[in-house]
């Protein structure tokens, strides 16, 4: 372990304890808020203390079995908890390294996923139709909330545009790195001749801004349009003008929304929304900045970047950031995603390590 490593975490390991203290203080627990606020320094920090005082114990085994090397009727033993002990301290020193890789404060929080049909006319309003199907049964198996904040359906079916706000613990840490063009390759229904057509869709994922305040929005600076909702009629048709749409004039950004039957509500929503893609524009202006000769694993998220295609006469699902291909496109299709999202993780922790290596 690094001597870096290891300050870090004999100061983390000394704030435990003074939390411990602050905690058991009846003073602090009185004071709801300075008792969540501990609570959670406490909870985040906790993992890693446990952790590195299993390297600490299991570095003690070690150094008083070398004791015992000199001894012949103990040195067989000694000699197994040297090396089963080593094996241990290279795993929790992987471990520990990416506990200690800096946070992204947003991994906690609620999304917006907004999916758009791309080139490829009808067959890639089916596509962008499947693949928010994929994520809607991804949110299923996840125990999550889908509400649907906008959606302007295909005539053939699928979708041109949908939008909808996923509620769930840890949602943008599992979803981020969806954002992108995603590619299909499949023979339509339409297809007469059995050729095989490519078409694509667009993903956003944006994290929910904790409050709207925290971006800045000038009313002078958005224009407001209300009109009648449409769609396939049901639920999505109304008689009276409850549809918003919202245009910020600095950034170009325009956001509809429809789905309620009332107009505060709709304006309410694409409020959240557009505050939402405002911050996003400003995070990724600031990576641009930063970013010099560094370039992640997982791919900038560009929206027009192609970051995975789904071959389903092959029945395979490549993802080119990483060059993961899985040969189990219905079960991902299904929502089935954690391959995709542990290696996409995997490779982006992998990532900040060789950065904080180069540091």
């Amino acid at each position: 372990m690094k001597p870096s490593m290891q300050n870090k975490l004999n100061i983390l390991k000394a704030r435990i304890e003074e939390l411990n203290q602050e905690l058991s203080n009846s003073e602090v627990t009185k004071d709801m808020e300075r008792f969540k606020k501990i609570s959670k320094e406490h909870s985040d920090i906790l993992p890693v203390v446990n952790i590195y005082e299993e390297f600490i114990k299991h570095t003690k085994e070690i150094n008083d079995a070398k004791e015992m090397l000199s001894d012949p009727e103990m040195k067989i033993f000694a000699q197994e908890v040297i090396e089963t002990g080593k094996e241990r301290l290279e795993e929790i020193d992987i471990q520990l390294q990416a506990l200690l890789l800096p946070k992204d404060p947003n991994d906690e929080k609620n999304i917006f996923l907004e999916v758009r049909a791309g080139a490829g006319g009808d067959e890639s309003a089916l596509f962008a139709g499947d693949v928010f199907r994929m994520y809607s049964r991804f949110v299923e198996r996840m125990n999550w909330k889908l509400e649907i904040m906008s959606m302007n359906e295909a005539e053939v079916g699928g979708y041109k545009e949908v939008i909808a706000k996923i509620i769930g613990q840890g949602a943008y840490s599992k979803l981020k790195f969806e954002s992108g063009g995603h590619r299909v390759q499949r023979v339509p229904d339409t297809e007469t001749q059995g050729r095989i057509h490519t078409s694509a869709c667009t993903v956003a994922v944006l994290p929910e801004a904790d409050e709207i305040s925290d971006v800045e929005i000038n009313p002078a600076d958005i224009r407001i349009d209300t009109y009648r909702a449409s769609g396939a009629g049901g639920q999505h048709i109304n008689k009276t003008d409850s549809a918003v749409r919202i245009t910020h004039a600095p950034t170009g950004i325009v956001v509809e929304c429809q789905d309620d039957r009332s107009q505060h509500k709709n304006k309410a929503q694409a409020m959240s929304i557009l505050a939402a893609k405002i911050k996003d524009a400003q995070v990724r202006e600031q990576e641009s900045k930063i970013a010099t000769e560094r370039k992640s694993l997982i791919g900038s998220g560009d929206r027009s970047e192609r970051i995975r295609t789904y071959n389903f006469p092959q029945g395979r699902i490549t993802d080119h950031r990483i060059n993961l291909t899985l040969y189990k496109i219905d079960f991902i299709m299904d929502g089935d995603l954690n391959d995709l999202i542990q290696a996409l993780t995997t490779e982006h922790q992998a990532d900040l390590l060789a950065q904080l290596d180069q540091d």
